[in-house]
């Protein structure tokens, strides 16, 4: 059996991979310079939801997230 990409339905039930943040719309940014834009807190997220993509695809091989 070809174990490369297994159906997400596959992977253990308690433990689903992470969901990407939401990109921040145009609108929520105001433009003014702020200390800390929508756009920073995006790409914390971004990075951090990365990361835990890594750490699942770790905890699962051959897993596609996409299901």
């Amino acid at each position: 059996m070809n174990t490369e990409h297994v159906p997400l339905q596959a992977a253990a039930a308690g433990d689903p991979p992470p969901v990407p943040p939401e990109p921040p719309l145009p609108s929520d940014c105001c433009e003014s310079g702020c200390p800390i834009c929508v756009h920073d807190l995006y790409a914390q997220e971004l990075d951090a939801y990365r990361q835990a993509l890594a750490a699942w695809r770790q905890r699962h091989p051959g897993t596609d997230p996409a299901g």
